[in-house]
């Protein structure tokens, strides 16, 4: 299974960060037996991993004596803080030997603190995941990593707990490249979703009979299906916010840029991302685009109040 380490207390495992990805993932660790000690700016929020074994750091330093320190953060400055301002992970005179960052920032941004790690001396991989925390909690996350080959060799074990399975694509920031990519599609596939869903539901077919009929055409995915309770039912309960998928296409766009790649539908998507911003929506997930895009075409959905599943049977 997926969550069992080559070795359950080989390395003594720090982590930084208990977002919604960041609980669930360390908890994967958890109960994978690893050693794990956790940090978070919002101390209450890390509290509740004790009671599976987790032990609660009251700084940041207090993880320089891990092996392995994992970071998942919303943006390249906090990344930046959490390891090298005052009172950060690298600050003091002992370091971990690995730091593995998980979150979803640029590869330029990420190119700077592999700099910065290499003049401490501090190995540094980049390992963004597919999924989100409910993903995470049912252990099918996939991992995509870049950095030296070695620390992907050291670090693999660990990455294999999250989910299904890793990917190593090679060295340098190129997993941030991916990751852009994929968050980038995946803003995509969820305005293209919503648009259609609209589309059938004006015409006659009901919200759920239509997305299960696309979850079970060659169209369907683990993506589609893991979003369709929220659409059927409009339970918009935060796994990722607007604003969160607005960085991310804005990251796409950058690389899109930066490469020389023509992305006009990814263009478009952003500009109907950033009117739902735009429109106040704050703490609720980015599905909530069905609804705007129900309002463009005249329409004023209400709930199916219909059980459907999401597809996340845990592993």
């Amino acid at each position: 299974m997926a969550r069992k380490p080559a070795a359950k207390s080989a390395h003594r495992i720090g982590w930084i960060g208990m977002g919604r990805m960041g609980y669930a993932m360390a908890s994967r660790l958890l109960e994978a037996k690893c050693d794990v000690t956790v940090w978070n700016r919002t101390r209450s929020k890390a509290e509740p991993l004790a009671a599976h074994g987790a032990k609660i750091a009251a700084r940041i330093t207090d993880l320089s004596g891990c092996d392995i320190v994992f970071t998942m953060v919303s943006t390249t400055t906090d990344l930046k803080q959490v390891l090298f301002e005052k009172g950060g992970l690298l600050t003091g005179k002992k370091h971990p030997k690995v730091v593995i960052d998980c979150s979803s920032i640029s590869d330029d941004g990420s190119a700077e603190v592999r700099a910065r790690c290499d003049e401490l001396g501090v190995g540094y991989l980049c390992a963004p995941v597919s999924g989100n925390g409910k993903v995470a909690k049912a252990g099918l996350l996939w991992v995509v990593a870049s950095g030296p080959k070695k620390l992907f060799t050291l670090s693999e074990p660990y990455l294999k707990v999250f989910g299904r399975g890793v990917t190593y694509v090679g060295e340098g920031e190129l997993a941030r490249v991916w990751k852009i990519a994929h968050n980038t599609m995946f803003g995509v596939i969820i305005q293209s979703l919503c648009e259609i869903t609209i589309l059938a539901e004006k015409a006659g077919i009901p919200r759920h009979v239509f997305l299960d009929s696309i979850n079970n055409s060659v169209l369907g995915s683990m993506y589609t299906r893991y979003k369709t309770p929220a659409l059927v039912n409009l339970d918009f309960s935060v796994t990722f916010t607007p604003k969160l998928l607005l960085k991310d296409m804005d990251l796409g766009l950058g690389a899109a840029r930066k490469y020389g790649v023509q992305m006009p539908t990814a263009a478009t998507t952003r500009e109907c991302v950033q009117n739902t911003v735009g429109r106040g929506y704050e703490d609720v997930d980015f599905s909530v685009l069905l609804l705007e895009l129900a309002k463009a075409a005249g329409m004023k959905l209400k709930p199916e109040k219909i059980k459907v599943s999401d597809g996340l049977a845990p592993r």
